[in-house]
């Protein structure tokens, strides 16, 4: 072997190899005269920058330069492209030619395998953070736990439970306004993110839930009509206000049950606000559903 090709394994090694131990390595062959491998590059440059915080890098070979590693993977044709990972061909992604294709399989390959990365790094590096303005929260001094929460969402923007804490401190401080700009500034990649979908649906029963003065006042217009929709649903709204969501959803469901298309569905509408607020996958909620499925369809 000549040193040339020594030199050129030891590269192999120091770029590939290595770096594919803990990360991904999407392994690119390719050449100047290859029409299809200058199309797809792009694409790959494109995909490995938006996994890079995933742990996925891109290593390129001209098998014309590099000869040597293109016989050792038995390259027969170009593009050809592998999936690397420590050491080992994981996937063969050469037919994977558009970025949806290659998203979907690097999904699929990173929820199999311990691959980490920067954002995996981080994010340990902000738990103890994270948890620590919870607990200022929790303990009730709201306006430090924003302080700690926007300096942390500084740090990691796309981070849901950064953007969860903000959006919480804000609704805490009656500052509606301020918490949605919060979550419609959060980026795409947290737009399915169950935690922040709750939060939503907390901040639109938040802006409904009134705190009412005279309950008595209220109940006594029920007493006299059952029917006055606009007394129920402002009771239930300071049922919720008071943190009383039992008594919030038996108020919306007797307003469905007597009309359900009050309002236009307002209590309907409220009621799987209230439903997504506390999760869909929470035993109360479940049994909330069971009821309103009884009323609909009962």
């Amino acid at each position: 072997m000549s040193a040339a090709d020594r030199e050129m394994i030891e590269a192999f090694k120091r770029d590939v190899v290595d770096p594919s131990m803990t990360s991904l390595v999407i392994l690119d062959f390719w050449a100047e005269w290859c029409g299809p491998c200058k199309a797809l590059t792009p694409v790959l440059e494109k995909i490995a920058a938006e996994y890079a915080g995933k742990g996925v890098l891109l290593a390129k070979i001209n098998v014309d330069e590099q000869k040597i590693v293109a016989a050792q993977f038995r390259v027969q044709s170009i593009p050809t492209v592998y999936a690397v990972f420590q050491g080992q061909i994981v996937a063969d992604l050469t037919q994977m030619r558009s970025e949806g294709q290659l998203r979907q399989m690097l999904d699929q390959i990173i929820a199999q395998l311990p691959i980490t990365g920067p954002a995996d790094a981080q994010a340990e590096d902000l738990a103890p953070l994270i948890a620590m303005g919870e607990e200022v929260l929790a303990a009730g001094d709201v306006a430090r736990a924003e302080a700690m929460f926007s300096q942390l969402i500084e740090m990691a923007p796309d981070n849901g439970a950064i953007v969860a804490g903000l959006v919480r401190t804000r609704i805490a401080q009656g500052m509606m306004d301020e918490a949605e700009a919060v979550l419609n500034a959060a980026p795409a990649s947290l737009a399915k993110d169950q935690g922040l979908q709750q939060l939503r649906a907390s901040l639109a029963l938040a802006r409904n839930a009134v705190p009412v003065q005279d309950m008595s006042g209220l109940e006594a217009r029920l007493a006299a009509n059952g029917d006055d929709h606009e007394a129920r649903f402002e009771l239930a709204g300071g049922y919720l206000a008071a943190g009383n969501r039992d008594a919030a959803a038996d108020a919306l469901l007797e307003i469905i049950k007597r009309d359900r298309a009050w309002n236009e569905g307002a209590a309907r509408t409220q009621l799987l606000q209230l439903f997504e607020s506390v999760g869909l996958e929470d035993p109360w909620v479940a049994a909330q559903r069971r009821r309103l499925s009884a009323v609909l369809f009962g």
